[in-house]
């Protein structure tokens, strides 16, 4: 009978819900009582504290950063939640159901398996039991405390420590394993609240306002920069109260900006805010394009964050850029798609290699990649209209309203010598005023997409009928693809939008008023001083005052 097995009969039951339980209830209501104190003044720059579940990514880089990674997770995952266009956002209004608690406890004990198995352990495990059926407070104690203190992002406390220790005590005397009793402690440790959920500790500064904790600060940094936990360098930061000094911050803030590790935290956001999350559903109409594939659609979103991740931190290039610029990289594969030929060293088709868009070619920054295009799409025709909300919400940061629940959508799907062109059936459906209002602020900007399908194959003509791409987005007129790219680089919304959607990401929360007018006047013209470089942008909110500083919880 295995270790698992056994715990889940009567005794190890009682074992592992005492000590789940206990720690929960003794460690989970300080944090929020913490996150709950009421601030002393009204008159501060900053939000409340919101407590968030890790989303998918969070959960498989720390256990990549802190483990290696080698280490499989095997499991399902409870959905991400998106809020205000951000999962960032949702992960406040996450919780975990009693079916999810079970994939996390599963996840956890197959990865605390794994990593003190007997071909992981010696990496993991400095010291060596006096007794390998017998527990060993002083080994233990030294395994617990080290990896805790990455899996909750600060030092466990005595009361915490205690109850892991006596988790891994009373396992071992169990089974007589001091290992399967660790994986125990270790198990437990990866289904607790304080590992699941993001809780920033707050304390009072010197305004009678509050601010987070060092531990809090460090916690929050990492996230927005790495997609991950605190490094050993930051973390011992936050034990000495360093990361209260200015000088000691910034050094700490420019280290992590030069690190490799920045390219993770900048794909995260970029998935996050144009919902490439959404590829996991993908799906295209086989019959009508048989050249779309699973493959096809991970390299459609590759692509883009290659692009990004090259014009923004390898070349420190102007934001804006993004919607203009010619520079990516293909795959053979996505050539296909594209109608041009790629060539690779090795001829592989997922080979990736620089491609540079000749002038004169349809294509013309991110809006015209197979990503944007394949996502914003029905399965067997493209949308003008899916195309035009999400540039408009995720780029601009306007809002479109929800159709009304009595919209007849039957001349969207007409045929024939009247309605050949998306244009031709968007005209006649938006005769109905009902309509007509949403449709103005978006189907514009769409139908300059309209020579691309819905896997982004081009096209000149939709049934036999010549594709008319012109348009105006907010007073610039364009005639094609590359020019609404060029009007969306030129509209000032563009930076104000990112620099909004930024920091709510960042802080897990919209702004707050306050916040609002720091970002929309100071923080949107430093942005605009520096180029619109996004490095800076991270730098400046790392940096500021406003990023630490917190007013009551809510709820």
């Amino acid at each position: 009978m295995g270790l698992w097995d056994m715990l889940n009969g009567n005794h190890g039951k009682r074992l592992l819900g005492a000590a789940f339980i206990g720690l929960a209830a003794v460690f989970l209501t300080p944090a929020i009582k913490a996150q709950t104190a009421v601030a002393d003044t009204a008159q501060v720059v900053g939000g409340p504290v919101v407590m968030r579940r890790l989303t998918q990514h969070e959960y498989r880089n720390i256990i990549r950063d802190v483990f290696g990674p080698s280490i499989a997770l095997t499991g399902r995952f409870e959905p991400d939640t998106r809020a205000d266009e951000l999962i960032a956002v949702g992960a406040g209004e996450a919780t975990i159901t009693a079916s999810a608690f079970e994939n996390y406890d599963r996840m956890a004990k197959g990865i605390a398996a794994q990593v003190l198995d007997d071909d992981h352990r010696d990496q993991y495990i400095s010291c060596k039991p006096v007794d390998k059926r017998a527990a060993d407070q002083k080994c233990a104690r030294q395994f617990i405390e080290s990896f805790g203190r990455f899996l909750f992002r600060r030092p466990l406390k005595e009361n915490e420590l205690a109850a892991y220790l006596k988790a891994n005590a009373d396992a071992t005397a169990l089974v007589h394993d001091f290992y399967a009793g660790l994986r125990v402690s270790l198990a437990g440790l990866l289904s607790a609240p304080q590992f699941l959920y993001r809780q920033e500790q707050t304390e009072p500064d010197n305004s009678g306002a509050r601010r987070l904790t060092g531990y809090g600060m460090a916690s929050r940094l990492s996230f927005l920069l790495w997609n991950s936990v605190p490094d050993n360098q930051l973390l011992n930061a936050a034990a000495k109260g360093e990361l209260k000094d200015p000088q000691i911050l910034t050094r700490q803030i420019d280290r992590m900006l030069a690190s490799p590790r920045l390219e993770e935290g900048v794909r995260a956001f970029f998935e996050d805010m144009l919902a490439f999350d959404n590829f996991d559903s993908l799906d295209k109409d086989s019959e009508l394009y048989p050249a779309f594939s699973r493959d096809v659609a991970n390299d459609a979103r590759e692509q883009t964050l290659r692009t990004i991740v090259d014009h923004l931190l390898s070349r420190n290039g102007d934001y804006r850029d993004l919607f203009t610029t010619g520079k990516t990289f293909l795959t053979p594969r996505l050539g296909t798609i594209y109608g041009v030929a790629v060539e690779t060293p090795n001829g592989l088709v997922n080979e990736w290699t620089p491609y540079n868009i000749p002038a004169g070619r349809p294509q013309a920054g991110i809006l015209t990649q197979a990503s944007f295009l394949m996502l914003y799409s029905h399965p067997g025709r493209s949308s003008p209209t899916l195309r035009g909300k999400a540039l408009r919400e995720k780029i601009l940061c306007q809002r479109v309203p929800d159709p009304p629940a009595n919209v007849n959508f039957s001349l969207l799907e007409a045929r024939g010598n009247e309605y050949r062109t998306a244009r031709q059936r968007l005209d006649a459906h938006t005769s109905n005023p009902a309509c007509a209002g949403c449709h103005k602020i978006m189907d514009p900007i769409g139908l300059a997409l309209e020579n691309f399908d819905t896997i982004s194959g081009y096209r000149a003509a939709e049934n036999g009928a010549p594709i008319n791409a012109s348009g105006r987005l907010d007073g610039i007129n364009y005639t094609d693809a590359a020019g609404l790219g060029a009007a969306v680089h030129d509209n000032p919304q563009a930076p104000t939008c990112f620099v909004r959607r930024l920091y709510a990401y960042a802080v897990g929360r919209q702004a707050t008023q306050g916040e609002g007018k720091w970002l929309d006047g100071e923080l949107r013209e430093q942005f605009s001083s520096d180029g619109y470089r996004v490095r800076g942008l991270l730098r400046r909110i790392a940096l500021s005052p406003q990023f630490y500083r917190v007013t009551a919880e809510a709820r």
